[in-house]
Order: C-alpha cells, then structure tokens, then sequence
C-alpha cells in the first residue's frame, strides 16, 4: 500500500510529501473549516492550511482541540515532531492549498 502524500495545488514546482497513516488522521486539526474567509471551494480530499495559523502553530508549538465531551473547554495539545515537520513545510514552502493522494 502507497503512503499517503500531500500535493501542493497552489505551488505546483513544490515536489509533493509523503506522510504517514496517522498523520493523515490529523490534517483535521490543522485544516481551515470550508467556508472561512479566504477558504476558496474545496474539492474531495483538498486542505486548506491558513498561514497565519501554521506560523502561530510553530512558533507556540501547541494546537488547541475542543472535547466533545466537553464542548465548553478547549484541550492545549503539544505539536509532535512529525507534525512539527508538516507545518514547517507548509510554512517554509508557503503552501496553502493541498490535495490527498492516496
């Protein structure tokens, strides 16, 4: 089975990234909601990645998830290295726009 990568759709001379099974679980905590300002339409297995947010992301080094146990409360959770790595290249590469192939 091919791991999953993530291509640039809007820096198309960027190479694409693999990553792994489990991170591709987690693009959710990084991705912009459809329909957010900026966000333009979005077709089947794109992201969108807000740069403001990527930067805030590595530089506090902490993401934020809502419980839903506990929708009140928000839950500060450490960046993993791997994690770390994918924002560093959305980052430094200022990639916005992906799809997932898997």
């Amino acid at each position: 089975m091919a791991r999953p990568e993530l291509v640039p759709l809007d820096r198309t001379e960027v190479k694409p990234r693999a990553i792994s099974p489990r991170l591709r679980t987690q693009l959710v905590y990084f991705m912009s909601a459809h329909g957010e300002p900026g966000v333009p339409p979005l077709g089947e297995n794109e992201y969108w990645f807000a740069p403001a947010e990527v930067e805030k992301w590595l530089d506090e080094g902490v993401f934020y998830l809502v419980s839903p146990l506990d929708t009140a409360n928000m839950t500060e959770v450490e960046i993993t290295e791997e994690q770390e790595s994918l924002l560093g290249w959305l980052h430094a590469e200022k990639i916005r726009h992906v799809r997932l192939d898997e």
